[in-house]
């Protein structure tokens, strides 16, 4: 009874509550990321809901999509439905040099149970245009717990900070891009940090090792996002520098550490991320035609059983990266 009388005390003078006791905590907001990227970049916009609604789960998580966020789709959240309503742009933007006039304006994501001690993300894939000076960007989110809501959607005034508002939008700081930039978001060459998409997938983080002259072999190393609903499989990848390109496995077989070829292709289930990385799954390149050398880049053509065919560039690495610019110590 008496937590009960505490929870409608609370209640009445939520205003002065949460300005005491929550305001410090950044974490308590709902959030985005990335925060911060350019313009004409395509992005996974991840939105975190931080708890549910004083001690209610939260059912329903709505975010309102702003303008120059555009050919906008949902991740699929297994255990939550989605439904998208489409409208008008006030703009006129590019998709691949289709003018593109309307898209998907909100996102709800309904039907699940994110408990109030918890936190969960929700993730929509668009691309940023039309920004020609740095933009904060917000995203209006408001998450449901029955007949309660609480709606993310305060603005904050420049030289303002965001956090010291009560319900804050999630941003993102838009950045115009420079000519390197923007050519490399937009045709996915000539920036290994590029997002390359394939009907639902996303190819991110592509690269591969420098090799020493005379050296036969080479790997291949990426990141496969699957955003829609339904599952795919990489069946195959070519590379003019090599004389064949074969997808492998590392496995241990009687503690034995061996590579074996992946005939049948690598799954990339719905919803889901594959990572190509050394020791693991990746692309072999056998019969090097020359040497891979650190600092330049190369393309691959990849083939998947439902996306088709797409290009990625692989930004060379040292002969020891685990990762683009990052040496295996």
């Amino acid at each position: 009874m008496k937590k009960t009388l505490l929870r409608a005390g609370m209640a009445l003078c939520a205003t002065s509550y949460l300005l005491v006791h929550f305001a410090p905590q950044a974490h308590a907001h709902a959030g985005i990321a990335p925060a911060e990227v350019a313009n004409g970049t395509t992005v996974r916009a991840v939105i975190t809901i931080p708890h549910g609604c004083d001690g209610l789960a939260t059912d329903t998580v709505v975010v309102d999509l702003p303008e120059g966020f555009v050919n906008a789709k949902p991740m699929v959240k297994p255990g939550w439905q989605i439904a998208t309503e489409t409208g008008a742009y006030a703009k006129t933007y590019d998709d691949h040099g289709t003018p593109v006039t309307e898209g998907v304006l909100r996102v709800t994501w309904s039907g699940g149970a994110l408990p109030d001690d918890q936190f969960d993300e929700f993730v929509v894939r668009g691309a940023l245009q039309g920004f020609e000076t740095e933009t904060a960007l917000p995203f209006t989110v408001t998450q449901h717990c029955g007949d309660e809501a609480i709606a993310w959607e305060e603005i904050a005034e420049a030289g303002t900070d965001p956090h010291s508002l009560e319900r804050p939008a999630p941003v993102i700081t838009v950045k115009p891009a420079s000519g390197a930039d923007a050519h490399a978001h937009h045709g996915g060459h000539g920036n290994h940090a590029a997002v390359v998409t394939a009907g639902d997938l996303e190819i991110t983080g592509a690269f591969t090792r420098a090799t020493l002259p005379g050296a036969p072999v080479g790997g291949g190393f990426l990141t496969i996002t699957n955003t829609g609903a339904e599952d795919d499989r990489l069946i195959g990848a070519s590379a003019a520098f090599a004389g064949e390109a074969q997808l492998h496995e590392m496995a241990v077989e009687n503690d034995v550490m061996k590579m074996r070829e992946l005939p049948d292709g690598i799954p990339v289930p719905a919803g889901e991320a594959v990572t190509l990385e050394p020791g693991g799954l990746h692309m072999m390149f056998m019969g090097l035609k020359e040497p891979l050398v650190e600092g330049t880049e190369v393309p691959v053509t990849l083939t998947f059983e439902k996306a088709g065919t797409v290009e990625v560039t692989l930004a060379v690495a040292a002969p020891g990266a685990d990762a683009h610019g990052e040496h295996n110590h």
